[in-house]
């Protein structure tokens, strides 16, 4: 009956275009109503929104996103992208490889798909155009690799899943998501090389060393800013909080020397961080309360014993995991996504003696692929409206980045040292 009323009245307050973050509030109180009486059901649900937000860890998630709003105004994605195409701009396809791993560094530096999509498809999308890719490619590769960003670190999406799932380590986190991050970038330049080769797309020269040398410079002291945020959080110096107060200090003195950002300019780029920052956190909210609706009614424990009861085989639960979070993820948020099914899975994983850390990569890099289709894929509609065209136009060269963001999925599920192999590297 809980699991029923819970689910149903999400999927009609959805229906009925009721924003995702009041939906979920809304469904945890209609849920706890079956236990309680009304006042007291009004009050805890109430509380719980309050006190869901009164962690230290999650003072990380407004920090990093200012970063990357002073990133996104401050000049650092051209640099990136000059020094992207000078490495990978002469390949068959050059300017896709240039957008994808541009929004691999730019991702991982602002640890946002949307700030990705957003900056190099502002910057990309024309230059493509120019040189005879067609419009609807370019979004297709600019959506599917500004999610790249989200598994490599530093991230928003791995402090919010060690919230969810008790406190599994922020830096083993981080420092688990190299791989497969790599990994599905490297999947969707191979996709990206075929597709330009069947489309007879144009590549660029050939760069020298000189101007490889001379664009990595001019890109250093933005790629500097990784080494300071994962080298400071391995080594002890400071925790992932600190860290991306760090990340915000570095990016206004970087911004204020590339002198792309003035002291008229930071009114705006607070103003626009705030309400970034503020729909981030009322979702999170939202999602705690009703994760503590769930654990009160008991519904991850049924969850855990109903699949554990159709198989005590790894391999086929973890199937069955990725079936539902590839659907939940075409209609939820990633945020709210793994806040609610965290504390349903993560029991049944360990259970079968699969790691925490690796069962979060393995959650990011499923929900990454929902980021990117209808009818709620925010990144999607961040790309298709930078580049002013239409979603059902960028569908077909979206299917084979799919496939590729599919693969990496099943390879980095298959084989968890994917994932596991630099925390233990580094001690985690």
């Amino acid at each position: 009956m809980e699991i029923a009323i819970l689910v149903l009245s999400f999927i009609i307050l959805i229906a009925l275009r009721v924003p995702v973050a009041w939906s979920l509030g809304i469904s945890a109180l209609f849920t706890i109503l079956i236990s309680m009486k009304s006042i007291p059901a009004l009050t805890t649900v109430a509380q719980r929104v309050v006190t869901g937000l009164d962690s230290f860890s999650l003072l990380a998630i407004p920090f990093f996103i200012l970063a990357g709003h002073i990133m996104n105004k401050g000049g650092i994605a051209k640099r990136l992208i000059d020094f992207a195409k000078a490495l990978v701009g002469a390949l068959p396809g050059g300017l896709a490889h240039v957008n994808i791993v541009s929004a691999m560094l730019f991702g991982a530096i602002a640890g946002s798909a949307g700030a990705a999509a957003a900056a190099i498809g502002s910057f990309m999308s024309d230059q493509m155009e120019k040189e005879g890719y067609s419009k609807e490619f370019g979004v297709a590769v600019n959506v599917t690799s500004a999610t790249t960003g989200l598994v490599i670190p530093p991230s928003n999406i791995f402090i919010v899943y060690s919230l969810a799932s008790g406190g599994v380590s922020i830096g083993a986190l981080f420092l688990a998501g190299y791989i497969p991050g790599i990994l599905t970038g490297l999947l969707l330049m191979l996709v990206a090389y075929i597709w330009a080769k069947k489309k007879n797309y144009p590549t660029g020269d050939r760069s020298s060393f000189k101007t490889i040398f001379k664009t990595f410079i001019a890109a250093l002291p933005s790629l500097f800013l990784l080494i300071v945020i994962i080298g400071g959080i391995v080594a002890g110096i400071f925790t992932a909080t600190e860290a991306s107060s760090v990340a915000v200090l570095y990016c206004f003195v970087l911004a204020f020397i590339y002198k792309e950002i003035s002291v008229e300019d930071l009114k705006p780029i607070l103003v626009q961080a705030s309400e970034t920052i503020a729909i981030v956190m009322l979702l999170i909210a939202m999602s705690i309360a009703m994760s503590w609706v769930m654990s009160y009614e008991h519904i991850p424990q049924m969850m855990t014993d109903a699949l554990l009861g159709m198989s005590d085989n790894k391999i086929m639960v973890l199937i069955i995991i990725n079936l539902i979070l590839l659907f939940v993820g075409i209609f939820m948020d990633m945020t709210p996504a793994v806040l609610i099914f965290t504390p349903i899975f993560l029991p049944v994983v360990t259970a079968l003696g699969i790691d925490p850390v690796h069962f979060g990569i393995i959650m990011v890099l499923n929900l990454c692929i929902g980021l990117c289709t209808p009818p709620v894929g925010a990144v999607l509609f961040i790309g298709v409206g930078v580049a002013k065209t239409t979603i059902q136009k960028v569908i077909k060269p979206l299917l084979p980045l799919f496939i590729a963001m599919i693969v990496s999925l099943i390879l980095v599920s298959l084989f968890p040292e994917l994932s596991l192999w630099l925390p233990r590297v580094f001690g985690y």
